[in-house]
């Protein structure tokens, strides 16, 4: 299929953007890379009247560090992220989640930015954010805004995102000394959707984990972060019996929905599965 008749801009400066989404409103989108968007208009599930191509900002593309944090614009491709020894030494557990994200070609292409606007339910990014305690830059007429990105996952496919703003970059806390991440998700095949995931950072002394953020995705409308097996790790020791608390403790966190791929039963089963399997990751170093 082929998508409907839109109009197209290539601005040459954020402001511009702002100029065009206050214009045109809910009859614009932004085109970043394009993973998603060109999909859903190809099969008319959206229908824009002005598609703006925000590719030649480059002012919104890059990784830098920013004192006590890592800036990563809105633009920055996953493939650059992936390769980022900053990412790697800094915000490790982006690193791991990176080669999830779909397929090289779909990395090469999308972007940071793009993926957290779609808000996908079943993406990576939103819940390895929050799990880090990242923050989202919002800019628009007003000027900018930085929201949690706990805070900025509003529902399905929903954000805290105004329709005349625009994501100009994420930041992200680096990693302290003590501290430990974790991804892991189950898909019927490598590049496939999740079925169930999870990202978790930690503070870790020995075989004794603290101040546990574990967020699970592809369970909810959005990430999902498990207060309750939070609490049930608070300072105990990885074994058998502190394990079998936290999987009781995700029933608590939890409401699975069913859908194509999975049963909501199965879904609960697969998030103790990895609450299990983060938990050990987390303590093996």
């Amino acid at each position: 299929m082929k998508p409907s008749a839109f109009n197209y801009a290539k601005p040459s400066s954020v402001d511009e953007v702002l100029g065009l989404l206050s214009e045109y409103g809910d009859e614009a989108t932004i085109l970043a890379g394009g993973q998603s968007l060109v999909p859903t208009m190809n099969m008319r599930l959206s229908a824009p009247s002005l598609v703006i191509d925000i590719n030649g900002l480059a002012e919104l593309s890059g990784i830098s560090s920013n004192g006590e944090s890592l800036r990563i614009g809105a633009l920055t491709r996953h493939v650059e992220i992936e390769n980022s020894s900053e990412i790697a030494e800094h915000a490790p557990l982006i690193t791991m989640a990176m080669p999830s994200i779909a397929h090289p070609a779909i990395r090469n292409r999308g972007t940071m930015g793009g993926s957290i606007a779609m808000a996908d339910p079943a993406a990576e990014m939103p819940a390895c954010l929050c799990a880090l305690g990242a923050e989202i830059e919002i800019t628009g007429g007003s000027g900018a805004r930085k929201v949690a990105a706990t805070d900025f996952f509003k529902g399905l496919y929903d954000t805290d995102l105004g329709g005349d703003e625009i994501i100009t970059a994420i930041e992200i806390p680096k990693i302290s000394a003590g501290y430990c991440s974790a991804f892991d998700e189950l898909a019927r095949r490598h590049g496939d959707y999740a079925m169930c995931g999870a990202a978790a950072h930690a503070k870790v002394d020995g075989l004794v984990i603290s101040d546990l953020r574990l967020v699970f995705f592809a369970v909810g409308g959005t990430p999902v972060v498990a207060a309750a097996v939070g609490s049930a790790m608070a300072d105990q020791t990885v074994d058998e019996i502190s394990i079998a608390a936290a999987q009781h403790a995700v029933e608590d966190d939890l409401s699975p929905f069913d859908d194509l791929q999975c049963s909501a039963t199965l879904r609960m089963h697969y998030a103790k599965e990895l609450t299990k399997r983060i938990l050990n990751t987390l303590v093996a170093g």
